[in-house]
């Protein structure tokens, strides 16, 4: 069943876990595309520079189909894969983890290292406000002055967004609304004679 929803983070928030000597402190962060992950990244490597591991995995897209793992010289799947177990088992997405590691001497194992970066992650999770979120379409539509009334009690009753409004004989007023409400508002709208529709975006 298609959905427009989907469940994120608020807000950065943090954990930690220590095991052996190790501490592994790890940050939360609400991302809405891949381009905004490097440069938490580097913030956090700067930051911390003298921790030895920053291990990171991340999910985007409603439809949890945008994601990546980095286990940062740590043995092959014993961090970014536990780190993404919890993003998946909490149901999340738009979302960062990074778990910075501060290595104590005494080396933890394989089974040990994903214990630590899965508890790490879980902690940073389970400190956050989870929030719910809808994917919406961005529509610019334009038509004449005199339907404006009709237009106006249509994006009330389908609860629509409005933003950059222009009246005047030709008015233009940009929409958004749920993407599965998309079929039902643009049918109704196109029985508005000389009504323009133009998609912007969907975000």
């Amino acid at each position: 069943m298609e959905t427009d929803s989907y469940k994120t983070v608020k807000t950065l928030s943090q954990g930690v876990f220590k095991d052996k000597g190790s501490k592994f402190i790890s940050f939360v962060y609400p991302v809405s595309e891949q381009e905004s992950v490097k440069p938490i990244i580097d913030d956090i490597k700067k930051k911390y520079r003298d921790a030895s591991h920053h291990c990171y995995a991340y999910m985007i897209g409603h439809k949890h189909d945008n994601w990546r793992v980095n286990d940062d010289g740590e043995p092959s799947g014993t961090a970014g894969k536990p780190i993404l177990g919890q993003i998946n088992s909490a149901g999340l997405t738009n979302i960062l983890i990074v778990v910075v590691r501060y290595f104590g001497g005494t080396l933890l194992g394989t089974s040990g290292l994903i214990n630590a970066y899965k508890c790490a992650a879980a902690n940073a999770i389970n400190s956050a406000e989870i929030i719910e979120l809808f994917v919406k379409d961005y529509y610019r539509i334009k038509f004449p002055y005199e339907s404006l009334s009709q237009v106006m009690k249509i994006l009330k009753e389908e609860n629509a967004g409005l933003a950059n409004q222009s009246f005047d004989i030709n008015c233009s007023i940009t929409i958004d609304f749920r993407i599965l409400n998309r079929q039902k508002i643009l049918k109704k709208l196109s029985l508005i004679s000389g009504m323009e529709t133009t998609f912007v975006e969907r975000k």
